[in-house]
């Protein structure tokens, strides 16, 4: 099966933070794991630009929604670029591949017989874009924006998600894991159970969005046109080629937990209203928390994900972003954590041993590497490559990373244990000194495959250092395979020091 993965697409009402960095990360190192299995992938990203708190946000400065949302797109054009994901298309929603689109998948659920006229009355969080009942409201205001909603009543259109109250639950049933992890399965499956009300998918007050094919007065709300997205950009990401019949619906969706209901309930049920397959799967991430509070545009307590790129590169936030919060919980960060990630793992564990093995290589060996007896490290090796790819396709992408660094771990331990540099004074003891140089760098090169995904530009550096060739796939996390050279000269440090721990904050 190919491997489509998306991010959500991000509201361009502020610049990103690094929540929105967590997400489109966590995706590339899913892509680029398969990708060196061999697999067909598509990678999605982009922009969410109809929303109200966008042409609020534009209103506020004094420009027109489409000239606010020109004027910002490239900075979050930028994010995928600076963090180094290997995107295959960055979508926009006022792109009018998307428009079209949205209005022909709209159509559908309208000649469906889905779709019904009526008047909406609620509390409205602009920060959601969604309307919030009584019983989810905390002394009146949104649990995750802290604001007082705003009290909207209108004439619109609305969705028979009703209608789709068994065959939500049958999908559910039927496929254990269309959601994951398990536990926010049990949340939306509960919410399903628990009866379906309809939804608005249309905005009679507002001007900015798509309009309704059958109504151009009104406007698609904005979880209506934005869902769409992982269709639509399949049409018209690539020239003259509809890419649906390759990707479709073998989609996996990453998402964050505030956005499960819209995910998980709505869009299957409008994608089978509209004649499609529901995606293949869905993963809810939970939520990075700066002093325990969620970290929004809307709260205010951002991290630039731009700025910690510009002190520590993109490899040692891709790096920490994976390793500092389990992936698919909650967790609290600080912009400190990067520093010590960035010193004690990647500059000591990892950077260390490749500055000492090939010094020493260069040094007892005059460079050459020369491939060796039996390995003693071979054992742990063999087991990385399964344990590894098996983490990954349950999307523990922090347990797969641990993995490999338990392998680093094991091979700073054999530097130690068998101290090369004794073994060069002792004419006797050259078979064991060129025996223990090859595992270690053999061990160098398998944790440089395997660590591709996750940082990139190191793991070429890696295998550069040690004479290899670029080949980084997945067959390669093998032992046994490094292959004799000579050349070989002391590396330059991989994460050169950095001395301002909260320079990034």
């Amino acid at each position: 099966m190919p491997y489509y993965v998306t991010t959500p697409i991000y509201y361009v009402n502020g610049t990103p933070h690094i929540g929105h960095a967590y997400t489109t990360i966590a995706a590339d190192i899913l892509v680029r794991h398969q990708r060196q299995r061999g697999q067909e992938t598509f990678f999605l990203t982009g922009v969410d630009e109809h929303a109200d708190k966008v042409a609020r946000v534009a209103e506020q400065r004094g420009l027109s929604p489409r000239e606010y949302t020109d004027g910002i797109v490239g900075t979050w054009q930028e994010l995928p670029r600076r963090l180094n994901a290997s995107i295959d298309f960055f979508i926009r929603t006022s792109d009018e591949g998307h428009a079209r689109f949205v209005q022909d998948f709209l159509q559908r659920v309208y000649d469906n017989g889905d779709v019904y006229e009526g008047v909406y009355a609620g509390w409205y969080c602009v920060g959601c874009e969604e309307f919030k009942s009584e019983d989810e409201l905390v002394d009146g205001l949104c649990p995750i924006h802290h604001t007082k909603p705003d009290w909207l009543e209108e004439k619109n259109y609305f969705f028979r998600l009703s209608a789709y109250q068994e065959r939500l639950l049958q999908l559910y049933d039927e496929r254990a894991d269309f959601v994951l992890p398990h536990f926010r399965a049990n949340e939306a499956r509960s919410f399903i159970a628990g009866g379906l009300r309809d939804f608005s998918i249309s905005r009679a007050t507002q001007t900015w969005g798509i309009p309704i094919p059958w109504d151009q007065d009104q406007v698609a709300y904005v979880w209506a046109d934005a869902l769409v997205n992982y269709l639509s950009a399949l049409t018209y990401a690539r020239n003259g080629d509809d890419l649906r019949s390759a990707y479709w619906p073998a989609v996996r969706h990453l998402l964050g937990k505030d956005i499960l209901r819209f995910h998980c309930v709505y869009w299957p049920a409008l994608l089978l209203s509209a004649g499609y397959e529901p995606p293949h799967q869905l993963f809810v991430h939970g939520w990075l928390s700066l002093d325990d509070r969620k970290i929004s545009k809307s709260l205010g307590n951002v991290i630039d994900p731009l700025d910690m790129i510009d002190v520590y590169g993109a490899d040692a936030v891709r790096f920490w972003a994976a390793r500092s919060v389990s992936f698919g919980q909650d967790g609290n960060v600080a912009p400190d954590s990067v520093h010590e990630r960035y010193e004690r793992e990647l500059g000591n564990d990892l950077g260390n041993l490749l500055s000492r093995t090939t010094a020493m290589i260069a040094r007892y060996g005059d460079g050459t590497l020369s491939v060796a007896g039996e390995s003693r490290i071979a054992g742990g090796l063999e087991a990385l490559a399964t344990r590894v790819a098996a983490a990954i396709d349950v999307y523990d992408i922090t347990g797969a990373l641990e993995e490999i660094w338990e392998i680093v771990r094991g091979l700073n331990r054999h530097v130690e244990l068998h101290k090369p540099w004794e073994l060069a004074k002792d004419a006797s003891k050259t078979e064991e000194l060129s025996r223990v140089l090859y595992e270690l760098a053999d061990g160098l090169r398998v944790v440089a495959v395997a660590l591709y995904a996750y940082v990139p530009e190191t793991s070429t550096r890696i295998l550069e250092a040690l004479g290899q060739p670029p080949d980084v796939s997945w067959e390669q996390v093998a032992p046994g395979r490094t292959r004799a050279v000579t050349g070989i000269e002391a590396a330059p440090p991989l994460f050169p020091r950095v001395d301002a721990p909260t320079a990034a904050a």
